[in-house]
């Protein structure tokens, strides 16, 4: 794992600007340049891949959803990013990138295209009509004749539930957030909350109270957790499901704000396990998921389509793992 000071080495600044980078200090005047580079450094020490065997050229389309800004907010589709470019630059594949906005731009000679993000129904049956391979990642609009690379989210509720469960918590709360097509305001029900809900009542043990719910940002954890200890006083629960580590972030600091122990009067557990949990205080407990082996895997999918012509659509789920810290 990388210290801060060799982030700080590669990034070319100074320590103490990445400790306070990576636990998202809103009191520090940066440039988004300079963070997504610290972020970008952090992930990249974590994931050294040798170069492979370099291909015949092939043209892919990279269709992202998520923006430079919106990828500092979580950095959970950096790390997918990265995956793919890396896949793409040891396959020999060219890799044409498009925002979420230039659907109708893609162009005609590319042989595949790799869609990162939820894609309304109209967008989806746009990408159709180009006829490439497509594979989707994290989510999976066209089941019967795409790929999909997908988080089994059901499966990472349960192994957050079940762990609460058996250190003796009975009221596990949840913050979680949810996400809007761009062409709509419309919320789209979040996997992590529906699961939550759903395992909860089956074991007995929901309770609508202790479910806050806004966006997927650290500003948003902190405010749902500061909510939640308002609104909630002396039955606040003991344990909480965070939807993602950057929310995770803001939770802690509302915690600590209202003078409240991790883990000893609170424990949390976010998603996804990105670097930053690791230099957080103390260190947050997480679930890691293999993002960028998801974009490596994308890549792989889109080229196995192309290069032996499988009609059968695949989808792919990836392990996931616990990882315990002091949280």
């Amino acid at each position: 794992m990388a210290t801060i000071k060799e982030i700080a080495d590669r990034a070319g600044v100074s320590p103490s600007t990445v400790s306070r980078v990576l636990n998202y200090d809103k009191a520090l005047s940066v440039a988004d340049t300079t963070k997504k580079r610290i972020f970008e450094t952090a992930e990249e020490l974590s994931y050294q891949k040798v170069r492979g065997k370099k291909t015949e050229v092939r043209t892919i389309a990279f269709l992202h959803w998520v923006d430079d800004r919106e990828e500092l907010d979580d950095i959970y589709y950096m790390a997918i990013r990265f995956g793919i470019e890396k896949r793409a630059d040891m396959s020999n594949v060219k890799l044409v990138k498009y925002g979420e906005g230039e659907l109708e731009q893609i162009e005609a000679d590319v042989e595949g295209i790799i869609a990162v993000g939820h894609f309304n129904q109209d967008q989806v049956q746009a990408l159709k009509k180009l006829e490439k391979k497509i594979v989707f990642v994290d989510s999976n609009p066209d089941e019967t004749a795409s790929d999909a690379v997908l988080v089994d989210f059901e499966r990472i509720s349960k192994m957050i539930i079940d762990h609460y469960v058996e250190q003796g918590y009975r009221e596990i709360g949840f913050i979680g957030g949810y996400e809007t097509f761009k062409d709509t305001t419309e919320p789209m029900t979040d996997l992590r909350e529906r699961y939550y809900r759903s395992y909860m009542a089956e074991l007995g043990l929901l309770q609508e109270k202790f479910i806050f719910v806004a966006d997927f940002s650290v500003d948003s954890g902190y405010e749902q957790m500061k909510k939640a200890i308002h609104t909630l006083g002396e039955e606040l629960p003991g344990a909480f499901y965070v939807a993602n580590d950057p929310m995770a972030v803001g939770c802690l600091r509302a915690l600590h704000e209202s003078g409240l122990n991790v883990p000893d009067d609170v424990s949390l557990i976010g998603i996804n396990d990105i670097t930053v949990s690791k230099y957080l205080f103390p260190p947050l407990s997480s679930v890691k998921i293999y993002t960028e082996l998801m974009g490596e895997t994308a890549v792989d999918l889109v080229l196995e389509r192309i290069q032996e012509e499988r009609k059968v659509p695949k989808k792919v789920y990836l392990s996931s793992e616990l990882m315990l810290r002091q949280s």
